[in-house]
Parts: structure tokens; sequence; C-alpha cells
């Protein structure tokens, strides 16, 4: 029997990373990549690596404090990240784990997954019982601002990516259609074309947006509504008959849970700093999949790779690079297409990059 190491110690670092893209969107607008590093350092020298994103700068520093007190107790203890995200869970039972909690726990457990398989020297994707494939991904885009955005569209094209997302809700639905319509036409008919709307609207304003879009073949639109708002997902689905996209706001797979029970989407989006790690989102894939629903993931391009080449209903990876700036060798899409790499999550820190971007 493999014995696995033990952890040393658990270090966060903060950093504020330039984005290719700067995201903005109906609900903020996100000019760079404010994430927190985590390295789970072992016994026998092995460091797994992790980052999480935490949308505001100003959330950092309590990030860095809660992984300093869960940390504590993992010192002595065997990477092993799924006992300890169901250990985790088990402690924090009364308080629950969503929010800022939810986030270092999975990032932990994201690090343990990544020094576990550089420990057997094997992608985490083969850890889950697969193993890396080319998984087909859109390019993700926040609210374009066109004509200056044309040419980035249309490289996206070229480059090979069969679908395109883009933000939209902007104050006044004429100027949804027009972006939309000129969108379409940049990309072309073959192409593959998602909207987002970040919970900009109420049910009753999505449901007079959305007729406004039937014209544009579009493949999804996401979370018109409030993330929480599961009812009104549910009501804008019945009321347009269009195919309503959310989940990278569920947390763990309780939230996918309620979704489904609410007929809230027709697709599952997992986010994996929220749905619980690699362990929550094989709990939550097995839910997709016995409600026949198609899974897409969100952010975390390098991780995703690996949860989604072991889901059953997988669909579209997201393609928007966060922490590429900061890595040795980042994620690239091939053909439109991305791929896992390994051993562990295939993620390596650029010390120099951290060090100009440290916050």
């Amino acid at each position: 029997m493999m014995t696995l190491p033990l952890v040393s110690t658990v270090r966060a670092r903060s950093v504020d990373v330039p984005m290719a893209r700067p995201l903005r969107t109906a609900s903020g607008s996100i000019p760079t990549a404010p994430l927190l590093l985590l390295d789970v350092v072992t016994e026998s020298g092995v460091v797994g690596h992790a980052y999480l994103f935490a949308y505001s700068r100003l959330m950092l520093p309590a990030m860095t404090a809660i992984v300093g007190e869960v940390a504590s107790g993992l010192a002595g203890r065997s990477i092993a990240p799924t006992r300890y995200m169901h250990d985790m869970r088990r402690e924090f039972r009364l308080l629950g784990t969503q929010g800022l909690l939810g986030m270092v726990l999975s990032g932990i457990e994201m690090a343990l997954w990544d020094a576990f398989g550089k420990t057997v020297d094997q992608p985490v994707a083969t850890l889950l019982g697969g193993a890396p494939v080319a998984l087909r991904a859109y390019d993700s885009y926040g609210m374009v601002d066109l004509p200056r955005d044309e040419a980035a569209l249309r490289e996206s094209v070229e480059s090979g990516f069969q679908a395109v997302k883009i933000k939209i809700g902007y104050p006044d639905a004429d100027h949804d259609v027009a972006v939309v319509r000129r969108v379409r036409e940049i990309v072309g008919d073959d192409v593959e074309l998602m909207v987002d709307y970040t919970q900009a609207l109420d049910p009753p304003e999505a449901c007079r947006r959305i007729r406004r879009l039937r014209d544009f073949d579009l493949y999804w639109v996401e979370e018109p509504v409030a993330a929480e708002d599961l009812a009104g997902h549910s009501f804008v689905r019945r009321a347009t008959r269009a195919r309503i996209q959310t989940g990278e706001n569920w947390w763990f797979p309780e939230g996918c849970r309620a979704a489904i029970a609410a007929s809230a989407s027709d697709f599952a989006m997992f986010d994996l700093m929220k749905i619980g790690g690699f362990t929550g989102w094989m709990l939550a894939a097995g839910q997709a999949h016995a409600a026949s629903l198609p899974v897409s993931s969100h952010l975390f391009v390098e991780a995703s790779a690996h949860a989604m080449a072991v889901t059953p209903t997988g669909g579209w990876m997201e393609y928007l690079d966060l922490a590429g700036a900061i890595l040795q060798d980042p994620c690239r899409p091939v053909d439109g297409h991305v791929t896992a790499a390994g051993p562990g999550l295939g993620i390596t820190w650029n010390e120099a990059a951290i060090e100009r971007y440290a916050v």
C-alpha cells in the first residue's frame, strides 16, 4: 500500500494580476485579477499549488487570515483531499461553508490534489479515473466595445474557437440587441454564441429582453436574474423558452441539488472554488448526470480541465485566463480546445512575476 506524505505547512500569498482582457460586466468591472496563491508543503518536499479568485482586492486579507486559521489543523495529516473536505465540512456544519470560508476550503482541497498528483507523477484527471483529453472551449469576453473588439472576436474564431460568450445587460435593451446582432455578424452563423447578463435583471425585464434576442440563435442565456433566485430563473425559462444557464454561484453540491429541484437551468456551470473543489464537483456532476444536464466550467481553466475530463455530461470549457501572467506554463487553447496538464494540476508558479504583482 502506498503511503501518502504528510502536510508540513500551508502558505498563502496575494497578487493582483493584469488580465489580457479586463472584464466589464453589467454588475461591475474587474480590471485585474486579485488572486490568493496557495502552497501546500509536504514533509517529503512536494508542494501542491492552487489559486483562488477574490473578485475584489478587499477580500484578500480576510481570505489570507482564514487560510492561517483552517490550515493549522492540517500539519501532520496525509494529503488526502476528499477526506480533508469531508472533515472540514463536518467541522463547520453549524457555521456553514458558503462564502470566503468555503472558497478557502476548496482552494486547499485543490492544492492537496496537486500535491497528490505530483507525488505519484500523475495528472489529477488520471487520479479521478480518467485522463487528460482535448475539451472544446468557448472564448469568454466581458461587455465588448465595438468596433474596438471586432478584431479580437475575429481572431477568436480564426484561432479555432467554435463558441464565443459576451456579457450584456446595458442600460437599455436596444443596446443589448445592437451588440448581439453585430457580434453574430462578426463570428458568423457556424459559431455558437452565448450571452451573460451577470444577474443584472429582474424576471419580467429578463423575459422582455430575452424575447428580443430570439433571432440570433443563442446557445444559452446566462444568469439573467440574481443567482440565488432559482424561482426567477425557472420563471424565465418557462416564459421565454430560452435555454438558461446558471450554476457558477451554486455553493457545494447542495446548491446543485436545489437548482435541479427548482428546474432553474437547462445546464449546470460549476465553479471549483464554490462547488467544493474536486470533491464537490464530482458529487455535483453525478447529480447533473442523473438530471441530464450538460456541465460547463467556470474560470480556473487549469484545474477545471481535469474535472471536466471525468464529467459524464461535460459540455463547454470556459476559457478566461486569470493566472497566466504568474504561471511558468500558462494553459493555452489549441484549435479552440483545452487539455489538462500534469503532473497534478500542471501548475508551476513564475516567482519573478509573483514578486512583481504581489499585494
